[in-house]
């Protein structure tokens, strides 16, 4: 099976590669500037492939000046039009049979409860350019099977989220985001890897899927669950203010969150190998 794969350097690519490899699986990595050249080039480079993943955007947790805007917004949206428009030009025997994407929970709401049917979007930049970016994938040819996962927060060894709080817990100033009130939709990355897999070879998997675990939990009970499976205390509070001096309108994705339910890996008898926050934790902090 030959894959090829965008934004593989990140923390989701680097990892279902490294799961790939241990299937033979043949990787062709798609480079950032391929994305924004010539079709023609990355038609020649996606010739012959079995899938693509797409997983290519810059981080969106920044502050959303007009140029930042523009660098996220092109990342994804630009980038998969562009990989629309080439597989449109490879003749049909030659193309991918399957496109699988990566795409976000930050569409829906705010405070509401979302399944995949679910058309309550937000109202912010961020939103817009999730539902742009899914909307690139309909100009694909009929018979490609497209899988969009919309993830959740992604735990995991190592992930950049982790990285970025255990040393701070592990000071004992590790503490809850504003209120802490607000919904925590995570995803452990194990269970990231085993979406994309079986997404790859079961032809039943078609469509768009809440990547997130079953559970429901908040910003205050993963503090409080985190800062107990590493024996210390999270009494400090990150305020609402600091957040928005820091990241602008951007800080709302995450002092709010949707509840977020993956109704259709749960209909497809999805086998969660950490379905809880507890399963998690347990995971990442077992040295």
């Amino acid at each position: 099976m030959r894959i090829a794969i965008t934004g593989s350097g990140g923390y989701i690519g680097t990892n279902i590669i490294e799961k790939l490899n241990q299937r033979n699986v043949q990787i062709i990595r798609i480079d950032r500037e391929l994305l924004y050249g010539d079709y023609q080039l990355l038609a020649e480079k996606l010739h012959e492939t079995d899938a693509v993943i797409n997983l290519a955007g810059a981080p969106i947790i920044q502050r959303w000046t007009k140029k930042n805007k523009s660098v996220i917004y092109n990342s994804r949206v630009q980038t998969t039009q562009n990989l629309v428009k080439a597989i449109n030009a490879i003749k049909h025997a030659d193309r991918p049979g399957i496109v699988v994407s990566i795409s976000a929970i930050g569409i829906y709401r705010d405070e509401l409860s979302h399944d995949e049917t679910s058309t309550r979007y937000a109202n912010h930049f961020a939103a817009r350019v999730i539902d742009d970016w899914e909307d690139a994938l309909v100009g694909l040819p009929e018979d490609i099977r497209r899988i969009i996962f919309r993830s959740g927060i992604v735990i995991g060894k190592n992930s950049p989220f982790m990285n970025r709080l255990l040393p701070v817990f592990k000071l004992g100033i590790g503490g809850k985001i504003g209120n802490g009130k607000q919904a925590f939709p995570f995803i452990h990355i194990d269970d990231v890897l085993q979406a994309f897999e079986i997404a790859l070879t079961d032809e039943s998997y078609s469509g768009i899927y809440n990547l997130v675990a079953p559970e429901q939990t908040s910003n205050q009970e993963f503090t409080k669950n985190l800062a107990k499976k590493i024996s210390r205390p999270a009494f400090f509070q990150v305020p609402a203010v600091a957040l928005r001096l820091l990241f602008g309108k951007a800080s709302n994705l995450i002092l709010k969150s949707p509840v977020v339910v993956p109704q259709h890996l749960i209909q497809q008898n999805f086998k969660f190998i950490y379905p809880t926050l507890d399963e998690s934790l347990n995971e990442i902090i077992n040295e």
